[in-house]
């Protein structure tokens, strides 16, 4: 445990503590006031009712619209199940810059919806509230169907034998089954709109603002460290509650019923209502993932001299793009991989021995127990804590010897790596669970040291969990913004941070290469998750 604390000690709570501590010290003395002043603030309440209204509505519709996919996943066998099952994941690992390109694309000026019908939608709720759903339509597709997958459909059926219609046996028998991922998943879904950014900067427009837009506008635009820093504590305080009870839930969901393989319980859709509900479920995903994505890539090509690869083109050069860059937008590639292959080595290191430590701790009683629960907790608070926040932090703390890191490359990908670290642990913590430590004592008993029986005897059971953990890694760290775009040099953007610029300038030809970025950086995500798809073995609710 060690290292990962130690990593996150240095690299998270550090910055994000010292943030606070400069909004809330004045002369060496702690000003608390600052934080009914802040909070008490009409505007600044009109900023929490909405971050947390916009998120209750992004996971009841999310929920609506993705719990008959995951019915659908988990007992429907069609054929193009699993590259479908890819497709409905890759916004998931998209940036949210992308997403937010994506929708702009759909239902902005000049988008597909004005151009055909007259109809704008960007800057109203119902741009986020879509943009979010299509984000997160995958964690309720996988944790959920994860779980209904593996629940054994002759408990309910047995309740009908005994006399239950098809509505009572379901929820008396599967949905209480189901109830623990549904609210894993609620949670989750509620935690990554609650602290929504680049969806929100992009679609929302001045009406509206979440906590963590808030928070970059008042550190970034307005240099109001105080407000921010009493807005980093809120948004901070309401993810550990969240974290909490998703952590609660979890443990609720691993004691749910008897579960069987999940290949015995998928048949071939059967009459006209099962076959309605897989063509309505086809439907959705064409609408609401299939047609923003087709939509980025359209714009991608439609140049000012009709269909070709003039913004493409235009990536190439400083030149072509007013100012935006001081080097070519084509670098911004190459800069992302670099960076999200750095970051992706020191997740996979950091993350995989935390998930031993869990593995090794993780049945601990007492006082033993509360630490490792509370080191697990510590792992996922990167997910939710604001990375605005991370990111000025780096800027104010990372700046005097010994970690003078102002002026060094690796600071992108430490601030990449700690969205990454929670992806490896809760990819290996299953499988390394799952290894049977007789297996280890065996290798003992026979003379093997403890580094080769780790070699020889857990190696080769986890590499594929390995290999998914790397990959997820790999594709979150190439879509961080909030943190990024603080840290990253005028000269060495990453893709989220090239798109973001483009899109803040007006003109044609940006808008057009901030639609062939984002398309760049959709396939290679894309890739990244057909190649995870091949790979990966467990199919639970485990991303």
């Amino acid at each position: 445990m060690a290292v990962p604390f130690v990593f996150f000690a240095v690299f998270f709570a550090y910055p994000v503590a010292a943030i606070v501590a400069r909004g809330l010290k004045d002369g060496g003395q702690w000003q608390f006031g600052r934080i009914t002043e802040v909070l008490g603030d009409p505007r600044i309440g009109h900023v929490l009712w909405f971050t947390t209204w916009q998120a209750a509505a992004s996971t009841a519709l999310t929920l609506a619209l993705a719990l008959p996919g995951a019915y659908v996943f988990a007992r429907f066998d069609f054929p193009g199940k699993q590259l479908l099952r890819a497709v409905v994941t890759v916004p998931f690992v998209l940036p949210t810059v992308v997403a937010g390109s994506a929708f702009l694309a759909l239902l902005g000026r000049g988008g597909l919806l004005d151009e055909l019908w007259g109809i704008r939608l960007d800057t109203t709720v119902w741009a986020i509230l879509l943009a979010h759903v299509f984000f997160n339509y995958a964690v309720v597709v996988r944790t959920v169907g994860g779980l209904w997958a593996q629940l054994d459909p002759r408990q309910e059926e047995a309740a009908r034998v005994l006399g239950a219609g098809r509505f009572a046996a379901w929820r008396r028998v599967t949905l209480p089954a189901l109830a623990p991922a549904v609210a894993a998943a609620a949670l989750m879904v509620f935690l990554f709109t609650f602290t929504s950014f680049g969806v929100i900067q992009i679609l929302g427009g001045p009406r509206y603002a979440t906590l963590e837009v808030e928070i970059y506008q008042q550190t970034a635009q307005l240099l109001n460290l105080p407000t921010a820093a009493v807005l980093s504590i809120v948004q901070l305080l309401a993810v550990c509650v969240l974290l909490a009870v998703h952590a609660w839930t979890a443990r609720r969901r691993e004691s749910t019923l008897r579960l069987v393989d999940a290949a015995r319980t998928s048949h071939r859709p059967r009459g006209a209502g099962q076959w309605a509900l897989l063509s309505g479920v086809l439907v959705c995903v064409a609408l609401l993932i299939l047609l923003p994505l087709a939509v980025l890539v359209q714009r991608s090509f439609d140049g000012p001299d009709g269909y070709g690869p003039a913004f493409y083109r235009a990536l190439e050069s400083a030149a072509d793009n007013g100012g935006t860059f001081v080097v070519a937008p084509l670098e911004a590639i190459g800069n992302s991989l670099s960076y999200g292959l750095a970051a992706t080595a020191i997740a996979v290191v950091v993350g995989g021995l935390a998930a031993a430590a869990l593995t090794l701790r993780g049945s601990g009683k007492g006082s033993a127990g509360r630490l490792v629960r509370g080191f697990d907790a510590l792992l996922m608070l990167p997910l939710g804590t604001s990375a605005v926040t991370v990111g000025f932090g780096f800027l104010i703390t990372l700046d005097k010897p010994p970690l003078d890191l102002r002026d060094s490359w690796i600071l992108v990908p430490l601030a990449q790596a700690l969205v990454g670290v929670p992806f490896v642990v809760r990819t290996m913590l299953p499988v390394l669970r799952a290894v049977d430590a007789r297996l280890r004592e065996a290798a003992a008993v026979l003379g093997a040291s403890p580094l080769r029986a780790w070699r020889e005897v857990d190696l080769p059971l986890v590499g594929r969990a390995l290999a998914v953990a790397a990959g997820f890694a790999f594709a979150v760290s190439l879509g961080e913004f909030g943190a990024t775009v603080f840290i990253a040099r005028p000269d060495s953007p990453t893709l989220p941070v090239a798109v973001a610029r483009l899109l803040s300038r007006p003109g044609e030809m940006n808008y057009g290469q901030a639609m062939a970025l984002s398309t760049i950086l959709m396939l290679v995500c894309a890739l990244a998750l057909l190649v995870l798809e091949r790979i990966r073995t467990d199919r639970s609710g485990e991303f």
